[in-house]
C-alpha cells in the first residue's frame, strides 16, 4: 500500500465525515423497491448513523459486542451495520434467507449480544439467554437519540466486522474483520472498478453479502459516489431499467446474472450509454460470457477473484488488457505469491500450479475465524495467508484459476481442477451452464461427472459431448459421467454449491 492506515481508524468516520462536510447534500444512496424510492444524503446518512449508534450506546453493552443484523435488503439494515461500527461495537451482517435454526446458530457462535431483527424474521427466532431483541420499535426508538459527537475512537486493528462463510466440512465459520479493512480496499478502486466521486454505482447484490455491503456502500462513500441498490420483486428487466433511470456508470454483479440479462433483459430497448463497464465477482467468468457481453453491449466485463478472509485482490480493471479466461492480475500494492502444495515458503516460478497465497502485512486480510485456532493455523505458512485456492502466475504477471484445493478431484491417480474440466466444456454450443465434481459411484470407486444445463432447445448426444471433452482434454481429465438438470445448485449469492450436484442429478 502506498499509504499506510493510521494508527485510530473508524469504518464509519472513513465513509461518512468527510462526505458530510464536503458532500453534505449529495445523494449518497438511492434504494428501489416495490413501494418506490428512497434517497439518502451523505449528510442525513451520517446523522442517522451517529444516532442510531448513540442510541445502540446507551444499551450499556460492553464495547466490541457482537450486533447481529437479522434485516430485510431495506436503509435500515445499512444504517445498522454503520451505527454498530460507529459505536465502537461488531456488527455481524446475516442473511434474511437463512432459517431461524441457522440464524441461532450464528447468534450462539459469535456470543452476540444483541440481534437487530425486522419484526417477520424476529417471530421464530429464539434468543439465547441475555440476547437483546432491537425490534422494529426499538431501533425507532434508538434512532431519536442525540446523535454522536463524534464515532467510536477504534484502532485499525479493533474488530470492526464478522461474517460467516461456509467451510469445507461442518458449520459456518466466522471471519473476524478489523477496522483497517475498508482501507486495505483501496487498491480495487482502481485495479478493479475504476471508481471516483463522479459515478453512480448500481449493485445487484443484497446487503447481507459482504460484496454489496463492500462494493455497494464501502467503497462508495469511501469515495463520495453513488450507489444505487434494489430490494423489489424479481426482475431481469429491471437492471437495464435502472442502469437508464439513474445513469449508472458501474453495474456489479455475479456472472450468472449477466447472462440473464443478456437473455431476457432485452438490453436493444433502453439507453445504456451511461454505462462504462460492468465488474463481476463471486464465480468465475466463462469466457464464452465474457465475448457476448463485449459483443452486445460494447463495454467491458472487469473480472475479480477474492474471498470472505479478504475481499478481491486479483482483478482486470480499466487501461488493462482482458484475458479471457483469466480474472486479472495483483491489485497495485497487493503482495501475491504462488506457493509449494505440500509446503514452503518459496514461491514458484511462473506455470506452476501452486496454492495461492496473500502476504500476511495486507491490511485488507482478517484477524482471524471466530474461535477456530485449529483451522486459523492452517492458513498461515510463514508471512503468507492461503486460502485454498489452486493457481498459476503467466509471463505477464495474469493469474489462472485452477480451483480450489479441496475441490480437486482424484481421476486415476492424478489431480484434476474442476474449474479447468468446466472451462474446456463450457464452449460446446449445447451447454449453458456447467458444473464438474468428484462423483462416488460405488463405495469403493469415484468418477469425474459433469452436471450440464442445457441452451434452450439444444439436443446434444452423450457422443458429442464426450469426443468435445476428448479433444480438449486429457483422457483422465474427462468426464466419466454426464447428467443434466435443469438449474444448478446455488447459494444465495450466487455460487455453485458443488456438494449438492448429485441431489439436483441422481443417476
Amino acid at each position: 500500500m502506498s499509504q499506510p492506515v493510521s494508527a485510530r481508524f473508524n469504518i464509519a468516520r472513513y465513509c461518512l465525515t468527510d462526505n458530510a462536510r464536503l458532500r453534505g447534500s449529495k445523494t449518497a444512496m438511492i434504494l428501489v423497491g416495490e413501494q418506490g424510492e428512497t434517497r439518502m444524503s451523505f449528510a442525513e446518512a451520517d446523522l442517522a448513523v451517529r444516532r442510531l449508534a448513540a442510541g445502540l450506546q446507551s444499551l450499556g453493552l460492553p464495547p466490541r459486542s457482537r450486533i447481529m443484523i437479522r434485516m430485510a435488503n431495506d436503509a435500515d439494515y445499512a444504517l445498522t451495520y454503520f451505527a454498530t461500527i460507529a459505536a465502537g461495537h461488531v456488527a455481524l451482517p446475516s442473511s434474511a434467507q437463512l432459517t431461524a435454526t441457522e440464524a441461532e446458530y450464528l447468534l450462539s457462535n459469535s456470543g452476540a449480544a444483541a440481534v437487530a431483527a425486522s419484526a417477520e424474521l424476529a417471530k421464530d427466532l429464539v434468543l439465547p439467554a441475555g440476547v437483546l431483541l432491537l425490534d422494529p420499535a426499538t431501533l425507532a426508538r434508538l434512532k431519536q437519540t442525540a446523535p454522536l459527537a463524534d464515532y467510536a475512537d477504534t484502532a485499525a486493528d479493533d474488530p470492526a466486522y464478522l461474517v460467516y462463510t461456509s467451510g469445507t466440512t461442518g458449520k459456518p465459520k466466522g471471519v473476524l474483520h478489523a477496522q483497517r479493512a475498508a482501507w486495505g480496499r483501496r487498491p480495487m478502486h482502481q485495479g478493479w472498478l475504476g471508481l471516483g466521486e463522479s459515478d453512480t454505482l448500481l449493485h445487484a447484490g443484497a446487503f447481507n453479502w459482504t460484496y454489496t455491503l463492500g462494493v455497494g456502500l464501502v467503497d462508495r462513500w469511501a469515495v463520495g459516489a453513488t450507489t444505487v441498490l434494489y430490494n423489489g420483486p424479481r426482475d431481469i428487466a429491471v437492471w437495464p431499467r435502472l442502469i437508464e433511470r439513474h445513469r449508472a456508470t458501474i453495474f456489479a454483479a455475479v456472472p450468472t446474472l449477466y447472462r440473464q440479462i443478456l437473455k431476457y433483459g432485452d438490453v436493444k430497448q433502453y439507453d445504456l450509454s451511461s454505462l462504462r463497464h460492468g465488474a463481476t465477482a463471486g464465480e468465475a467468468l466463462p469466457t464464452a460470457l465474457l465475448a457476448e457481453w463485449q459483443e452486445t453491449m460494447g463495454i467491458p466485463l472487469y473480472e475479480a477473484l477474492g474471498m470472505s478472509e479478504i475481499s478481491t485482490y486479483i482483478s482486470t480493471g480499466p487501461g488493462m488488457q482482458i484475458k479471457p479466461g483469466s480474472p486479472g492480475k495483483p491489485q497495485p500494492g497487493r503482495r501475491v505469491a504462488i506457493l509449494p502444495v505440500d509446503g514452503g515458503t518459496e514461491p514458484l516460478p511462473n506455470g506452476e500450479i501452486g496454492l495461492l497465497a496473500v502476504h500476511r502485512s495486507e491490511p485488507s486480510l482478517m484477524l482471524g475465524y471466530w474461535q477456530r485456532p485449529d483451522e486459523e493455523a492452517l492458513v498461515y505458512r510463514g508471512d503468507w495467508f492461503i486460502g485454498g485456492d489452486l493457481a498459476a502466475l503467466d509471463d505477464d504477471g495474469y493469474l489462472w484459476h485452477h480451483g480450489r484445493n479441496d475441490d480437486v478431484m482424484n481421476a486415476m491417480g492424478y489431480r484434476v481442477s474442476p474449474a479447468e474440466v468446466e472451462a474446456a466444456l463450457a464452449d460446446h454450443p449445447a451447454v449453458q451452464e456447467i458444473a464438474v465434481t468428484e462423483l462416488r459411484v460405488r463405495a469403493d470407486v469415484s468418477v469425474i461427472a459433469a452436471f450440464i444445463v442445457l441452451r434452450e432447445a439444444a439436443r446434444s448426444a452423450l457422443e458429442d459431448l464426450d469426443a468435445f471433452a476428448r479433444d480438449r482434454l486429457a483422457a483422465y481429465k474427462c468426464p466419466r459421467e454426464w447428467r443434466f438438470i435443469t438449474t444448478l445448485p446455488r447459494t444465495a449469492n450466487g455460487k455453485v454449491q458443488r456438494k449438492k450436484l448429485a441431489e439436483a442429478a441422481p443417476a
